[in-house]
């Protein structure tokens, strides 16, 4: 089934699939709860109803978010109460040649919804960064305790390293058999992963030789936090060979990917969300979207 929502730019059209994003998946795709409040308000609310009458219900007051699914209530959406969503953002079509953390929050956000325990360890990394980070900048720095932040990045982000390496392996093996059947020609794609990271041990090594660097710059030089994805076509960069149309294939056929592996590992057919993608799509292209996508339930935002 597709809905189509239109509306001219700025009426809040995102905001619709945003709140199916948070009711579905447990959190914003695009800011931190506090950020997304309307302007002037002190709380949002958000509603979903499943064709089984389950409801899931969020809100968000007081600096506080919780969950109401049934007669339950939880600080945080549990995983048996989540729901897979392929989203489809316009800066995605960018994704080839954009930023290393543009990429990384993509993979993260693809891979925190395939693996609960990826999701986790990706929680608890970003929060033992930023105690390092905050202990780095404080004018009474105790090495003792940046050690102690150190053992735990090394733990998580060793095995955040380990589960990219092996995601991007399976997507590899799919990338360019469904590029092609995008593009109709015989051109090779595929992802390289790039990371500094070895092992949990040589992690920690790390950490240790680079604290007086850290120290003066303030801030964790070495991690999975500045791991990047490089993306190659027919053996060389993509980022200047590849041309608009084929980055765009790259990027339809990362999302069929995302799609195939989330029915293969979550027995689960996903909500597709495009938010004003499809008219940055040529016809061609956007009947490959509809056909890959004619079984899923796909809600698009448009201004026409």
């Amino acid at each position: 089934m597709t809905s189509l929502i239109l509306g001219e730019n700025g009426c809040g059209k995102t905001s619709v699939l945003e709140a199916i994003y948070i009711a579905t998946c447990g959190k914003s795709f695009r800011a931190v709860d506090r950020e997304i409040v309307k302007r002037d308000k002190e709380f949002y609310k958000v509603e979903l109803n499943y064709e089984s009458g389950e409801i899931t219900i969020v809100v968000f007051s007081d600096n506080k978010k919780t969950f109401l699914v049934g007669d339950k209530k939880f600080a945080r959406l549990p995983k048996k109460y989540k729901y897979p969503v392929v989203l489809f953002l316009p800066d995605d079509l960018n994704l080839v040649n954009s930023s290393p953390s543009h990429k990384r929050d993509y993979f993260d956000r693809t891979f925190a919804q395939l693996n609960e325990s990826y999701n986790d360890s990706l929680s608890k990394y970003n929060k033992a960064l930023k105690q390092r980070n905050e202990l780095l900048k404080s004018e009474f720095l105790n090495r003792d305790l940046v050690f102690s932040w150190n053992i735990l990045l090394a733990k998580y982000g060793a095995s955040i390293s380990k589960f990219r390496e092996d995601m991007i392996r399976q997507i590899n093996f799919r990338l360019t058999t469904v590029y092609r059947s995008i593009a109709d020609n015989l051109d090779i794609v595929r992802v390289e992963y790039k990371t500094e990271v070895k092992d949990e041990s040589d992690y920690l090594k790390r950490l240790e030789q680079d604290f007086e660097r850290d120290r003066i710059l303030k801030h964790t030089g070495f991690g999975v936090h500045k791991d990047d994805y490089v993306f190659m076509f027919n053996q060389v960069l993509a980022n200047g060979s590849a041309s608009r149309g084929e980055v765009r294939s790259i990027v339809l056929a990362l999302k069929f990917i995302e799609a195939e592996l989330i029915m293969e590992k979550m027995k689960k057919r996903p909500i597709v969300l495009l938010d004003d993608v499809f008219s940055e799509l040529d016809k061609t292209r956007q009947k490959c979207l509809v056909k890959n996508f004619k079984e899923n339930q796909v809600i698009i935002t448009s201004v026409d």
